[in-house]
């Protein structure tokens, strides 16, 4: 009787740590009237603080549009929005496990992340590429042999620079930093010869440093990486909604004064601007929404 007590009690706390599975998110959200938002607190332009602590960014803004979509479908105008802070370490458990809703930063969708989690239609379009400082001599990704580098943890970025790492025999010394900004200040401070992660966070990084002239990125890119904003898995019918509010978004023609708005001109709390148009990708995206986790797919 008491091994059945202990096995009971280990299932239920099992139970209760594991995955939501199938969720029926719009139950949810309807039974308790509140949306959770999961953001990130450092990945400009997507998703991050500006100087009130408020979560600002383009992701932001395009779960914004989805929200609207949810308050519409269930009739719930003054649906209430929580904001809950994600890592990249723990917003696929934190999705999975019913904490929040929607998943709004720079999130990579692959075919491996789509085993845990959904997403609607593919966002943006980046590659994973590293910044070094030009004084290094890096040239390209054999220079970087035998070296120490950085990359944040639980991102795509650090997963297959590891395996580019055993594959080529490199023999690189690699890091895992809790944050972008924590791997960046790696390399200005010599503790890292470089960081490998998405060109368009990397930009964003060396535009808000002390001496931007001082770092180069690789023109090589290491892979393509479509991001996605993350919804759970298994819910078809609130991804149905996710979806519509997206392609809507892009046929439409609402995307571009967004898009304009984080990418072509200074954005808080800086004022920064990385004057990145939309790449050729991108504008295809416009036309033929996806939600593919293939790279191909984008090329």
């Amino acid at each position: 009787m008491r091994i059945l007590r202990m096995l009971m009690v280990v299932v239920a706390a099992s139970l209760a740590a594991g995955p939501v599975l199938a969720q029926d998110t719009l139950k949810k959200i309807k039974d308790s009237g509140v949306i959770t938002v999961g953001h990130r607190d450092a990945s400009i332009p997507f998703s991050y603080y500006d100087d009130k602590q408020q979560p600002v960014g383009y992701a932001m803004d395009l779960c914004m549009k989805i929200v609207d979509a949810v308050k519409a479908e269930l009739k719930m105008p003054k649906l209430e929005v929580k904001y809950q802070l994600v890592t990249s370490a723990n917003r696929i458990p934190l999705m999975g496990n019913g904490t929040i809703d929607l998943e709004c930063g720079s999130t990579t969708n692959n075919l491996e992340r789509q085993k845990q989690v959904w997403f609607t239609m593919t966002d943006f379009v980046t590659a994973n590429r590293y910044v070094f400082k030009k004084s290094s001599g890096i040239k390209s990704l054999a220079d970087l042999k035998g070296k120490t580098i950085v990359s944040t943890s639980g991102t795509t970025n650090i997963k297959q620079i590891t395996e580019i790492n055993a594959a080529q025999n490199l023999g690189m010394n690699i890091i895992a930093a809790n944050g972008h900004p924590e791997a960046f200040q790696m390399v200005e401070t010599g503790r890292a010869v470089a960081f490998v992660m998405d060109d368009i966070l990397l930009y964003s990084l060396v535009s808000q440093s002390r001496t931007p002239a001082d770092y180069a990125i690789s023109t090589e890119a290491l892979s393509v990486e479509p991001y996605g904003i993350m919804v759970r898995k298994d819910d078809a019918a609130f991804k149905k909604i996710a979806d519509a509010a997206m392609t809507n978004l892009f046929k439409s023609g609402q995307i571009t004064p967004i898009y304009e708005k984080w990418f072509l001109k200074p954005v808080p709390p800086k004022g920064i601007n990385l004057n990145v148009p939309m790449s050729a990708q991108f504008k295809a995206l416009l036309t033929n929404p996806t939600d593919s986790g293939d790279p191909s797919a984008y090329k």
